[in-house]
C-alpha cells in the first residue's frame, strides 16, 4: 500500500507539475522558434460550423466581416449540421459566404468534412460560432505557415466570465496556455484549440468523420512530418458555459472524444520513430487523463496506511479538505442564491473554486473512460450555449 501511495502520488504530481518543469528545462536548450512573416498571406478557407444558431448566428456573421485578410483571398464556409432552425436562410442572405449543409444530422465532423472537401484556400481554418475573433485573427495565424515545418497552428484561449474575470477554470485555461507554449518552443504541441485552429490543406486530406477534428487533425500532422505550434498573438476569446451540469457534459464528451482519438493512434506514442513529441503525448494527454485512477488509488491505499503513522493522517486530512473544498463550492457557491454569495468572502470563495475545477475535470475523465470502456462513442454535438 505504501509503494500504492507514493507513486500515485508521484503520477499525480508529474502529470500537473513534473511535465510541466522538465519541459520548461528542456527549452532552456531546445528552441525550436517559428519563422513568421508577416506579409505571408496564403489562399485562407474559413469554416465555421453550426447547428441551430440562429440565435448567435448574427454576432458571427458581423465579427466573420470585421476581420482583415484580403479579401481574394478569403473564402468562408458555413458548414450545417442539419439546422433546422433559421440558421441557413440567415446565412444565405449573405452572398459573399457561401453554405454547405448536411442532409441529415451526422456531427461536427461530418459537417466539416463536406466544407473541407469544397474549399478553396492552401490553409483551412476552422471556428465555431462561441469565438469572438479579433480583427487580425487571420493575420496573424497565416504568419505561423510561413515556416515549412509548421503544419497547423493552434489559437490560445481567452476565458472570460459575466465580469470579466480571470479566475478558477479561466487559471486552468492559463496553465493550459503556457504549456502549449513551451511545447511549441521544444517541438510541437499535443492539443488544438477546437474553437480555432488552422492546417495545410494536405493534413486534412485523411479527415475522419467520427472522430475529433482539432485533435486528430494536430496527430495528421505530425505522422506527416510537420509540426503543431500554439500562437500567442492569435486569441479566441469565450465567455463561461452558464449551466454548470451543461458544461461537465461538454468536458465529459470532450475526454471521449479525445480518447478515440488517441486510442486509433496509439503507434504515434512509439518514441522511437516520433522522439520528443511520443512524450509529450504520453505526458499531457494520457498521463492526464489516468490522474482520476491515481487520485482514487491514492485515497484508497492512505486510508490503509492511516493506522501505520501520524504523517499518513495528515495525507488522508488534506485530500478531504481538498474534496470537501470542491463540494462545498459546488453545494453552496453554485447552487444558492446570490443572497448567499454576498456573504460569502470573495477570498475563501476563489480558493474554494479552484479544487472544484480540479475535481470536476477529474470526475469528467472518469466518466469518459467509463463510456469508451462500455463502448460509448461521441459524435453528434450540442453547441455549449454560453
Amino acid at each position: 500500500m505504501t509503494i500504492i501511495f507514493w507513486l500515485c502520488i508521484a503520477a499525480i504530481f508529474y502529470a500537473y507539475f513534473g511535465y510541466p518543469f522538465i519541459l520548461y528545462g528542456l527549452s532552456r536548450f531546445r528552441c525550436r522558434p517559428v519563422h513568421r512573416d508577416e506579409q505571408h498571406l496564403p489562399q485562407l478557407t474559413l469554416i465555421i460550423t453550426v447547428h441551430n444558431e440562429e440565435d448567435r448566428i448574427q454576432d458571427k456573421i458581423e465579427n466573420t466581416l470585421t476581420l482583415d485578410y484580403p479579401r481574394d483571398m478569403l473564402e468562408v464556409i458555413f458548414a450545417s449540421d442539419a439546422s433546422t432552425d433559421r440558421t441557413e436562410s440567415i446565412v444565405r442572405s449573405y452572398p459573399r459566404f457561401k453554405l454547405v449543409r448536411s442532409q441529415e444530422r451526422k456531427g461536427k465532423e461530418f459537417a466539416q468534412k463536406r466544407a473541407v472537401d469544397q474549399a478553396r484556400g492552401d490553409i483551412l481554418v476552422f471556428s465555431d460560432v462561441a469565438t469572438r475573433l479579433d480583427s487580425n485573427a487571420l493575420r496573424t495565424m497565416a504568419a505561423n505557415f510561413a515556416d515549412p515545418s509548421v503544419g497547423c497552428v493552434s489559437s490560445e484561449d481567452r476565458f472570460v466570465d459575466s465580469q470579466g474575470l480571470v479566475s478558477g477554470e479561466g487559471a486552468y485555461v492559463q496553465y493550459e496556455m503556457f504549456l502549449r507554449r513551451l511545447e511549441s518552443r521544444v517541438c510541437s504541441v499535443v492539443g488544438l484549440s477546437g474553437s480555432f485552429f488552422a492546417a495545410r490543406r494536405e493534413v486534412c486530406g485523411n479527415w475522419a468523420v467520427d472522430l475529433q477534428s482539432d485533435f486528430n487533425t494536430l496527430l495528421n500532422a505530425v505522422k506527416m512530418g510537420y509540426r503543431g505550434v500554439s500562437d500567442p498573438q492569435t486569441l479566441g476569446y469565450y465567455r463561461n458555459i452558464a449551466d454548470e451540469k451543461k458544461e461537465f457534459s461538454r468536458k465529459v464528451r470532450t475526454v471521449l472524444r479525445g480518447l478515440s482519438v488517441l486510442m486509433r493512434n496509439l503507434s504515434i506514442l512509439n518514441v522511437f520513430r516520433y522522439g520528443l513529441f511520443s512524450w509529450e503525448l504520453f505526458s499531457h494527454k494520457l498521463c492526464r487523463w489516468l490522474v482520476p485512477f491515481f487520485l482514487l488509488l491514492a485515497l484508497g491505499s492512505n486510508l490503509f496506511l492511516i493506522p501505520k503513522s501520524p504523517f499518513y493522517v495528515l495525507t488522508f486530512f488534506l485530500q478531504a479538505v481538498l474534496y470537501a473544498a470542491a463540494l462545498a463550492y459546488g453545494q453552496v457557491w453554485l447552487h444558492k442564491g446570490s443572497s448567499s454569495k454576498a456573504g460569502l468572502l470573495p477570498s475563501l470563495v476563489r480558493g474554494m473554486k479552484i479544487p472544484y475545477y480540479f475535481c470536476t475535470v477529474n470526475a469528467a475523465i472518469f466518466m469518459a473512460w467509463m463510456k469508451y470502456v462500455r463502448g460509448e462513442r461521441a459524435i453528434f454535438w450540442e453547441p455549449s450555449k454560453r
